[in-house]
């Protein structure tokens, strides 16, 4: 008997996956497969609890980044796959880009960017479903250019009555943005409110004092 082909993976799979608690990576940009992951723990950033330094407080006060959402896509994954000081290989292969940009296509997933004299100084990108959203990457290719899109994606979710802020893992830069580790059982009673419920993604602009107004 002849084997099974294997199942494409298609935008609507992808979004039953982070629905069930697992999400796609892939070993390598060179790499075309892709494997799914489920954390034993999961990292969360809370959202009334997220950690905004005095000096990123300062920064986004003074507007040193123009703040773009769902400005450019392919530019941020771009810059997110490119090698940096703390990565020499990334995740994201041509079909995570796809999947991605298909997501993006749909409304599923969002970028926020950071912008300085015309140039993508850096960003992020992530997935929303229901009230929550899955941070997939960040980068940046100027100082606290990607901490300051944390920020206003931060507010963003808040004042869009999420419910759910996703991190995957929690590394050290996670973790002094206030990102936290739970269990996989407590992780999927959260994941489940927040999937079944509502929320707003707003492509209002928002200053930097909008921000830390909101972040409290």
């Amino acid at each position: 008997m002849a084997a099974s082909p294997p199942v494409e993976i298609t935008p609507e799979i992808l979004l039953r996956a982070y629905a069930a608690g697992i999400f796609p990576m892939a070993e390598d940009a060179s790499d075309p497969s892709i494997f799914w992951v489920e954390p034993r723990t999961r990292g969360v950033i809370p959202l009334d609890g997220v950690h905004v330094s005095r000096s990123r407080a300062k920064t986004l006060r003074q507007e040193r980044f123009e703040i773009r959402i769902d400005g450019d896509f392919d530019a941020v994954v771009a810059g997110c796959a490119a090698p940096a000081d703390d990565r020499d290989k990334t995740w994201i292969n041509a079909r995570i880009r796809r999947l991605y940009g298909e997501l993006f296509d749909r409304g599923h997933c969002h970028t926020v960017e950071a912008w300085r004299d015309g140039r993508l100084a850096g960003g992020l990108y992530g997935v929303r479903l229901g009230a929550a959203f899955f941070g997939e990457s960040m980068f940046h290719r100027e100082t606290d250019a990607s901490k300051v899109a944390f920020c206003h994606l931060a507010a963003r979710l808040r004042m869009g009555g999420f419910a759910l802020l996703d991190a995957q893992f929690v590394t050290d830069h996670l973790a002094t943005l206030g990102a936290v580790e739970l269990p996989r059982a407590a992780y999927q009673r959260l994941l489940d409110r927040a999937v079944a419920g509502e929320a707003t993604w707003s492509l209002d602009p928002l200053t930097g004092r909008d921000v830390l107004d909101i972040l409290g």
